[in-house]
């Protein structure tokens, strides 16, 4: 799968590093697609350096971003984004594929 089915933001590729540096980490973020929360499937984020065989690697400014290939079906053509507003920090996933989404922007339906 190409690096075009996902982007990174710089913004969001700056937080990774940001994370990392502070956890003495490799500044790789793996984004998974599980089934559950409020709207059908949730993301799950967390820092990975081990890349597996069928995983879409992102690299932008420094950071990885890591999807395993069956995550990457639930959201091709995504952008991932932080954002840093009055609800909080947290990596977002700007999702063309999701066709709702619950307030707390982790869990979404098809």
């Amino acid at each position: 799968m190409s690096e075009a089915q996902i982007s990174l933001t710089p913004r969001a590729a700056q937080r990774i590093c940001e994370i990392a540096a502070k956890a003495h980490q490799p500044a790789a973020l793996r984004i998974a697609v599980n089934g559950g929360g409020c709207s059908g499937f949730q993301y799950e984020f967390s820092l990975n350096a081990g890349r597996e065989a069928d995983d879409t690697v992102v690299e932008r400014d420094g950071a990885t971003l890591l999807v395993d290939s069956v995550s990457l079906v639930h959201m091709a053509g995504a952008t991932v984004d932080f954002v840093d507003d009055l609800m909080g920090q947290s990596f977002r996933v700007a999702n063309p594929l999701a066709k709702s989404s619950c307030g707390c922007g982790t869990s979404f339906a098809l």
